[in-house]
Formats: C-alpha cells, structure tokens, sequence
C-alpha cells in the first residue's frame, strides 16, 4: 500500500516478489520503493512516480523503471504486533528477516559530529535528508512527533527576478509573488522555475516594490515584468519535474533567503546547474 492506502500491488510485481521469498507467513513491513540512477543515486520523485497510475504497462515499466526497496520498520510478524515496541528492537527484528541490502542506510550515535557525517553522507548520495528516530520510541501512525524527526539540509541558487506579482492582504500594495528564473546559456534568456513570497520581510518587500517599478518593462492585471537585473539566493528543498514551466523543472518550498547586491545576472547560477542538481545530466 501507498502513503494515502492506495493497493500498489499490481504496479509492483518485483517487491511483491521479494516480499514472497521472506522467511515468515505474515508481515506488516514499512518502507520506500526508489527507482535508481546506474551510480545509485535515487531518480527525481516524479520519475518514481510513473511506476504509480492506472492503465499502466507494468511489465515495460518495470523493465523502464525497476524499483529498490528501503526497508526501514517492522510493525506487525507472523501474529506478533510490534507497534508499541522500541524503535531499536522493531529494528533489529527487521534486520533478523529481510536482506540487509534491502534495509535503508542506519546509524545509532550519541555523537553530533557522527550523525553530521552520517546526513553529508546521505546528501551526496542523492537524498533530500534523513530522518533521526528515538531509539527507545514506538510506532506512532501518521503522525512523526519530537521523537521522529526529518533532517534535511536546504540548498540554495542565485536566481534572477523576472517579474512580481502584487500582494493580497496585509501585502496588498506591495510587489511580492517573485518570478525566479536561471540563467539559460545555451539558449540565451531565463528559464523560470516558480514562484515564491516565502521569506519575504516587510523591509524586503517596501525594498523590492520600489526596485521592480524602477525596472518595470510590462505589467498586467496583477504582474509586474522587470528587466532581469536582481539577483536573489533562493533555498528550496527539492528541484522537480512540472509541465508548469516551459524549463520542466520547478523549486519544491522555495524561499527568499537574502538579495545578492554583489552578483549581477550575468553571475548567477545557470539552468544547466539546475539541471545538475535535479539528476537530469551529469554532475
């Protein structure tokens, strides 16, 4: 089953076949199911995601698209419920059944500087983070609470403003929605990669409003288009596929962290960069 409950099974015949040769008659097993790059690197999730639909060829996507499990919880063996156990011995327990190349990556540190190697390590495999567990905690369903937390590490790129959309509410009269666009260097030009008025403070916005309409060259109902001269760093978490943009390519949480008044837009960070980023060419 999927995250929402969705049956998968027949979209996953080579987890359904593994998951058959396991030394137990009953088994509720969690985990994630990746598509991987020939080095290992997982593909973006929203090439997974073509596993995942209905009228699918399964057979032509598998052999497209094979999937990896990650293993990474036991709940439920062969009429032993394991939900209130610790989260160490539902481990160890999983480590007793399934194959180890089968579970995800683990570590059991009291050491800052372990765990810090341990999430570096997962950041240059590909992954957006980790996830950081109380050893002594038990299974809680749909909900992390303080003893599962998500680690991850936000990356950031200089981007171009292009044009800015007029705020609503308590933005009303300020220029705020920022279009964001790469430097396109093969083409020439600006590939867009979404919008963002996260991170914004009321000092940015009175700031940039009275920058954009210096720099104004079109507008409309609710856009202002500007010459593409300010340069900003944007966080994001995550660079995926979106037939929104003409790039194909949009920035998941986007966040305004600070304008760079030291680059220019011949300076800030390519669409090929970009694409780097998001496993699409090789980096």
């Amino acid at each position: 089953y999927s995250r929402s409950l969705n049956d998968v099974t027949t979209a996953l015949p080579e987890i359904v076949e593994q998951i058959r040769i396991l030394p137990v008659r009953d088994l509720i097993v969690e985990g994630e199911v990746l598509s991987l790059f020939p080095d290992g690197r997982p593909q973006p999730f929203q090439i997974t995601m073509r596993r995942f639909g209905r009228r699918l060829d399964v057979e032509r996507l598998r052999a497209e698209l094979p999937m990896t499990p990650f293993w990474f919880d036991l709940l439920y063996v062969d009429g032993g419920h394991l939900l209130d156990g610790e989260q160490s011995r539902r481990f160890a327990a999983l480590q007793d059944i399934v194959p180890a190349d089968s579970i995800v990556p683990h570590l059991v540190t009291s050491d800052p500087n372990r765990a810090e190697e341990f999430l570096h390590d997962a950041l240059l495999r590909g992954h957006e983070g980790i996830m950081a567990k109380a050893v002594d905690s038990p299974y809680s369903a749909g909900a992390r609470g303080q003893s599962w937390l998500k680690v991850k590490q936000a990356r950031t790129l200089d981007l171009v403003i292009l044009a800015a959309e007029w705020g609503n509410g308590r933005r009303r009269g300020w220029l705020s929605n920022l279009h964001l666009g790469a430097r396109d260097s093969e083409k020439g030009g600006f590939a867009m990669l979404g919008k963002t008025f996260k991170g914004l403070t009321d000092e940015m916005l009175a700031w940039q409003t009275e920058q954009f309409l210096k720099l104004q060259v079109a507008e409309d109902a609710y856009t202002v288009y500007v010459e593409p001269k300010l340069v900003a760093e944007i966080a994001f978490n995550e660079i995926q596929v979106s037939s929104h943009y003409k790039s194909g390519l949009a920035l998941r949480f986007a966040r305004v962290k600070r304008y760079r008044p030291d680059k220019t837009a011949e300076q800030s960070d390519t669409f090929e960069t970009v694409k780097k980023l998001a496993g699409l060419t090789p980096g």
